[in-house]
């Protein structure tokens, strides 16, 4: 009879603490799916918000010469409306940046994955993603003092504002962004692959290039994405070093507009909420995500495409 209760009793608890169980992991469900709601519903708004204050500005702005038109003057009396000029400056500068990032924080990655000692790895890769906290505004100062006048040494024509001088430093800026990621790919590749190409007689270099890079293809294409997400979008380096003139050109020695940069120059000013210049920032930002997205796109299909191939 005693055994019988305490059975029950058991029986109770087990119950007791199973229904517990699905409680709190329900919870967590909720509020995990919550989190997810968040950036989700977030994206979403800011895409609305977009399009909403867009529509207002193509009323008086068409589409056309919004697209061809190769002047930008939106402030001026004789207002031109023509996105090109920025969108050269962005690709521009993103351009050069990535010339210099990725190259850099592929070889960085590669050295730090397959070649560096633990202790040496242990220590250097936090010191890089520490470059990643300096704020924005120190490398456009570092630009505009010290990298462009290195560069009128080399080339003495060269203007003050270039969009040479900010692209070589975004480059660097981003390159702890590019390295960490692409080492943190390289080192997800599984040993096995590492230890058939040695057999094979491959060098360790050999089985970098050959066996561990195309492996760790998935993680470098993220890598070479946030990089170009990340220049595309930068703000202060090309507002201090790069001028804020908006010429349609794509030689880097000129000086040049962005599209963040003029976003920045519109909102510090004394705009009227509801004019056309102020409605002329919703439709540069509308420009500058469509980039974003294209190349996010680019990125994927290229992800894919290498993966089925591999």
């Amino acid at each position: 009879m005693v055994s019988t209760a305490a059975t029950q009793s058991n029986d109770l608890v087990s119950r007791s603490g199973l229904r517990y169980r699905k409680i709190r992991d329900r919870i967590i469900e909720t509020l995990l799916l919550a989190a997810g709601l968040v950036a989700v519903f977030t994206t979403l708004a800011i895409v609305v918000i977009l399009l909403t204050e867009s529509s207002a500005f193509f009323e008086h702005v068409s589409l056309k010469d919004f697209l061809t038109d190769t002047m930008w003057t939106p402030l001026f009396a004789d207002a031109h409306y023509g996105i090109l000029p920025l969108v050269a400056g962005t690709l521009t500068t993103t351009i050069v940046a990535l010339i210099v990032a990725v190259p850099v924080g592929t070889i960085i990655a590669i050295y730090l994955s397959e070649f560096a000692s633990h202790r040496l790895r242990e220590t250097v890769k936090p010191i890089l993603e520490l470059l990643g906290a300096v704020p924005t505004v120190v490398y456009g100062y570092f630009a505009l003092t010290a990298v462009t006048p290195l560069l009128q040494k080399l080339m003495p024509e060269l203007p003050g504002f270039n969009m040479l001088s900010a692209g070589l430093v975004i480059g660097l800026m981003i390159v702890p962004y590019v390295a960490s990621v692409s080492e943190d790919a390289m080192r997800s590749v599984p040993r096995y692959m590492r230890e058939g190409s040695y057999a094979m007689g491959a060098t360790r270099l050999q089985t970098a290039l050959r066996v561990v890079v195309p492996g760790a293809f998935s993680g470098l294409a993220a890598a070479f994405i946030l990089g170009i997400s990340r220049a595309v979008g930068e703000t202060m380096v090309v507002a201090i070093a790069a001028g804020m003139q908006p010429n349609f050109t794509f030689d880097p020695r000129e000086q040049a507009a962005t599209i963040t940069a003029y976003i920045v120059q519109v909102s510090l000013g004394d705009l009227p909420h509801g004019s056309i210049g102020y409605q002329s920032i919703f439709a540069a930002g509308l420009v500058l995500m469509l980039i974003t997205l294209i190349f996010n796109v680019i990125g994927f299909s290229l992800t894919r495409k290498f993966r089925e191939a591999y």
